[in-house]
């Protein structure tokens, strides 16, 4: 008998002779008929930043100077950057890079008129039309719009996205985020199963914010992002889904009880460990924007009275100073790991909790590091906080990174024998300052200590014996030249390079990880890849859902890649 992945690979190879007749009977879109078929809900979409500059595609227009001024106000806002369409966390998704269109501002000073004035205003990537999608019968219609037209499609959330996948030049756009209903059920029983488990049920627009403050009120916990505005059911969950909470509570893949969704053969599906379970598997790691457009999800929460010693310590650090600190960092990495410590370290301090210490051990666990920071006139504060909502609350929410940037990220899961010997702490010493130019983001987040069943999820099994999910990067400003980019990518490129050096055979969190990553269908699934690719194929053997690198993607030279610049 042929093999699942053989007998999908047979099936998709006659798919493909049936899509080249498809191709030549597309329509012209009718875009009127679509906007009646979804109710209303199909918009046209400018940039988010169009209302500043005197042009459009060419073509003189008013500055809307009210509306600039409220963009000005906002551009480095994530909450008010995910209530709208025509952006993106990172900005050079809004552009098609290759061709250097945008309509971007300045991130050091968002009311410099200077981006408004040597630089036009172009549609770039931002689809130039998206339905506000608020049910199933939405994605249905793109869906088979798509089909008839050749219209790719792409999906976009809350526009949290380091690899571009959710913005496709002249596509049209899903936008997920106002589908935000939330409820919680202690009995929760999914769908063909028979044994009831408390869990909350999240749309997928909810942002982690609002989650996180559902769950608090129903005197629950779930477990989510650091980021208060990515969407709680999108693309996080997909591929991966890393918190601080994950070394002792797992990965968010690790945590989802089923999906609702729409594949991209236009079935409305309940996809869980009874229902579907292919369709489960996949989308517990493989990835966003390519198996489906998922509507909600359902997780298992734990109780609302967790207590949580947190340690947040931080000094202003020079060169030197930083090193020690980050030296100090990798000798005491595993003993913090087998303690159930999660956070984000950098060369300058850290906050960190966990949820397996009393107050006490927490203080002699983190001695080291405090003595260490109050030698350099630093602060320290240890304390304990009763719920995951107070600490997000008080530490989390204040603390938010600023967006609207044009920022690359490399990223490596850094495995746990590194930091077994000398000569490995030294090699991540070695590597951080061969690399002076980039940042250097430390997240403590992996499942160290949680006990996953082997091959439940499709997520690089590199997660389960890593420590650290490490950064580094760079970045290039709204007026870079395409060559500045491209040597923005090419330093980024070094820092993968680099990182892959000392941790050869780990992976990549596929969310976080460089856009031209190498081997990335080893980076991001290990040996997973096969099986994820013969599944996409069975729910979209049209191919009409692809984004860059994800599961099935279709290249460099298919015109959806195309505003992605070439990088050696």
């Amino acid at each position: 008998m042929l093999s699942l992945y053989q007998s999908c690979m047979l099936t998709y190879t006659v798919f493909l002779l049936f899509v080249s007749v498809v191709k030549t009977t597309e329509s012209a879109p009718n875009w009127n008929t679509l906007n009646e078929t979804v109710g209303g809900r199909l918009h046209k979409a400018k940039p988010f930043s169009s209302p500043c500059f005197p042009d459009f595609d060419g073509i003189s227009v008013p500055r809307n100077k009210a509306a600039c001024k409220i963009i000005e106000d906002n551009y480095l806002n994530a909450t008010y950057r995910s209530s709208q369409f025509g952006n993106f966390m990172n900005t050079q998704w809004e552009s098609c890079m290759s061709t250097s269109a945008q309509c971007t501002l300045d991130s050091s000073d968002p009311s410099d008129s200077l981006a408004w004035t040597e630089l036009p205003c172009d549609q770039g990537s931002i689809a130039p039309y998206y339905i506000d999608v608020q049910n199933y019968k939405d994605v249905q219609a793109a869906l088979a719009f798509s089909r008839t037209t050749g219209v790719p499609l792409s999906i976009k959330n809350s526009g949290h996205d380091f690899l571009g996948r959710s913005s496709i030049i002249e596509s049209l756009g899903l936008w997920t985020r106002n589908l935000d209903q939330i409820s919680y059920n202690a009995s929760f029983v999914p769908v063909g199963g028979s044994q009831p488990i408390p869990a909350m049920t999240i749309g997928a627009g909810v942002p982690w914010v609002d989650a996180y403050s559902f769950a608090d009120a129903n005197n629950v916990t779930v477990v989510g992002g650091y980021s208060e505005t990515v969407g709680a059911s999108g693309g996080w969950i997909m591929g991966g889904g890393h918190s601080v909470l994950s070394p002792t509570l797992g990965l968010g893949v690790d945590r989802v009880l089923e999906f609702k969704l729409v594949t991209p053969d236009g079935e409305y599906r309940t996809a869980n460990a009874h229902t579907n379970v292919d369709l489960f598997w996949a989308l517990r790691g493989g990835g966003g924007g390519t198996f489906g457009v998922v509507l909600e999800s359902t997780s298992m929460v734990e109780p609302r009275e967790i207590p949580l010693q947190v340690a947040s310590v931080s000094f202003n650090s020079t060169t030197e100073t930083g090193l020690q600190f980050l030296r100090l960092l990798t000798n005491n990495s595993l003993q913090w790991a087998q303690e159930g410590w999660g956070g984000h370290l950098t060369s300058s301090g850290f906050i960190s909790v966990t949820p397996l210490l009393t107050l006490e051990e927490a203080q002699a666990s983190m001695q080291n590091a405090v003595d260490f920071v109050q030698t350099q006139n630093g602060t320290v504060v240890i304390e304990t906080l009763p719920s995951w909502f107070a600490f997000f609350a008080k530490y989390t929410i204040p603390a938010q990174t600023a967006v609207g940037s044009a920022d690359l990220a490399a990223s490596r899961l850094i495995p746990y024998s590194l930091f077994e010997t000398q000569e490995g702490r030294d090699s991540f010493i070695q590597l951080v300052t061969s690399l002076p130019g980039s940042f250097l983001e430390i997240d403590v987040v992996t499942p160290f200590l949680y006990n996953a069943t082997e091959n439940s999820t499709s997520v690089t099994p590199a997660w389960r014996n890593a420590v650290w999910h490490v950064l580094m990067g760079s970045e290039f400003v709204w007026n870079s030249t395409l060559a500045e980019k491209v040597a923005a990518f090419e330093f980024t490129n070094n820092c993968t390079a680099g990182l892959i050096s000392i941790a050869p055979n780990s992976g990549a969190y596929m969310n976080e990880a460089n856009v031209y990553e190498p081997n990335y269908e080893q980076s991001f699934w290990g040996g997973n890849y096969d099986r994820l690719l013969a599944i996409k194929h069975r729910y979209d053997p049209l191919g009409l859902l692809d984004c860059w690198k994800c599961v099935g993607w279709k290249g460099v030279d298919d015109s959806r890649s195309r505003c992605y610049p070439r990088v050696d």
